[in-house]
């Protein structure tokens, strides 16, 4: 029989604070360098200006909700284009699965922007607390002025930062002048300030609070990424036949018996995830390699060679161990897999380019009204209605002829004018009547469908496209 008075086993580990100490090397220069041209990307694209004309907005990268257009610089995409999205979405699935099954977890570890707007907040918290013994005392200590004030400072600088991040996230939505004024003034709409505040607060709460947290538990990447490597995958390892039997007492009798390990704890102390890679390959390891760099520069120091942490494959240890050459990188990294994923993605890659140079400067589509199916005029002919739809993709407006093509004898006109070319705006849709009209006794007239074309030219360069339907005669 249990004790009632004993403490239930708790569900979930509370979490252990991380504080990563500072590091340099070459891994964590290239987080540097990758950390400043994704932020740079990031928050400077909203206001590069592109020239598409006096009718078209001049912002480089726009979501245009409101007019239901995406802007990239010189290429427009419409509702009716998404799949050049979707291809988008295709490849950058297709390169996460090469470049992880090449060298693992690198996008989670250098690219992803969890990682990045850590690494940010992480570089603010050592600004103000200091480095990792004096962050770890600091959070220790009881609360006092001083624990107050660099709390309240960092936390500000953090909300700033992430306050630019929603910013700048809302100006790809709309021209960012134009709303970084409104927001300033009070005049922008309530969903800039719904947005703004959203994604402060969560910037804020992710990147400064939760940090490797949603590495483990909201990202679904760590527990699907073992699909996508096998034994020549390139990820961070522990050479333990060479680091073992670890010890740090260097001068003892049998210090001739111990491996290069000095269990300095340098690796586990700059580790963003708080693990130990001496426990071999973890599901949390995001392969960011400043584990690398800490034990690379312990190991100079000492005098032993680099590498006891390094990147490397499965399939070099037996090799390793017994003192034999193993693979040269390139074959770890050119093989079937890769290269079956590189065939893809170049493929995906290929034909989104084809479809956007081939696509044509307008778009016609056809719907006939059935309500009524025809009409019959006090002369006997017979008259079909349809709607049709123009769409200009180009930076002026331009008259276009419509007319139909038919082994049958068949008139055309639109509604409310004796012309039969209408003009449409730039980059605009046009929406217009087509009357299409048989005859009296004639073949279209009597019989009960007729197979039609009907074309739209602009009359000002001669492009053109058309739709097939049918006409409907009284034998429907």
């Amino acid at each position: 029989m249990s004790n009632p008075e004993q403490t239930p086993p708790l569900l979930y580990a509370p979490r252990e604070p991380v504080f990563p100490r500072r590091v340099k090397g070459f891994f964590r220069s290239l987080k540097w360098w990758i950390m400043l041209f994704t932020l740079g990307v990031y928050y400077l694209t909203p206001w590069i200006r592109w020239d598409r004309g006096p009718n078209l907005p001049d912002q480089a990268v726009l979501v245009d909700l409101a007019n239901r257009r995406f802007f990239f610089f010189w290429i427009e995409i419409w509702p009716h284009e998404f799949y050049f999205v979707a291809g988008l979405l295709i490849m950058a699935g297709l390169g996460l699965f090469l470049f992880t099954s090449a060298l693992g977890r690198v996008w989670c570890g250098y690219a992803c922007p969890q990682t990045v707007w850590t690494d940010l907040f992480i570089l603010v918290e050592r600004w103000i607390e200091g480095d990792r013994n004096a962050r770890v005392r600091l959070y220790k200590a009881a609360w006092d002025g001083r624990k107050i004030r660099l709390r309240l400072t960092k936390w500000l600088v953090w909300i700033l930062i992430a306050l630019a991040t929603g910013g700048a996230w809302v100006f790809y939505f709309a021209d960012a002048p134009t709303l970084l004024r409104d927001v300033v003034t009070g005049q922008a709409a309530f969903v800039a300030y719904g947005s703004i505040a959203f994604l402060t607060a969560s910037t804020f709460l992710l990147g400064g609070i939760a940090r490797e947290q949603v590495c483990i538990y909201m990202c679904p990447w760590p527990r699907i990424q073992a699909a996508m490597m096998d034994e020549d995958t390139l990820t961070i390892g522990y050479r333990e036949w060479r680091g073992e039997p670890r010890g740090k007492h260097r001068k003892a009798d049998n210090a001739d018996q111990l491996g290069d390990c000095i269990d300095c704890m340098a690796c586990v102390n700059v580790c963003p995830m708080g693990i130990d890679i001496r426990d071999g390959q973890q599901m949390e390891c995001i392969t960011c390699g400043l584990c690398i760099d800490a034990c690379d520069d312990v190991m100079s120091r000492i005098g032993k060679p680099r590498g006891l942490i390094d990147y490397m494959a499965l399939t070099d240890e037996a090799p390793e161990r017994a003192g034999k050459p193993t693979k040269p990188i390139w074959k770890h990294i050119i093989r079937i897999r890769t290269l079956v994923y590189t065939a893809l993605w170049s493929l995906v890659g290929v034909l989104l380019l084809v479809a956007l140079f081939m696509r044509s400067d307008i778009d016609l589509n056809v719907s006939p009204i059935r309500n009524p199916v025809y009409v019959t005029l006090s002369d006997g002919s017979i008259r079909n209605t349809y709607d049709i739809r123009i769409r200009n993709k180009q930076g002026q407006a331009h008259p276009f002829r419509i007319s139909v093509a038919s082994d049958a004898d068949l008139a055309v006109s639109l509604q409310g004018t004796e012309s039969t070319e209408i003009t449409v705006g730039a980059d605009a849709t046009g929406s217009h009547k087509v009357y299409i009209t048989a005859p009296k006794g004639s073949v279209a007239a009597t019989s009960g469908l007729t197979n039609i074309r009907i074309w739209a030219e602009d009359t000002e360069n001669g492009h053109r496209t058309y739709r097939d339907t049918v006409f409907n005669g009284k034998g429907q």
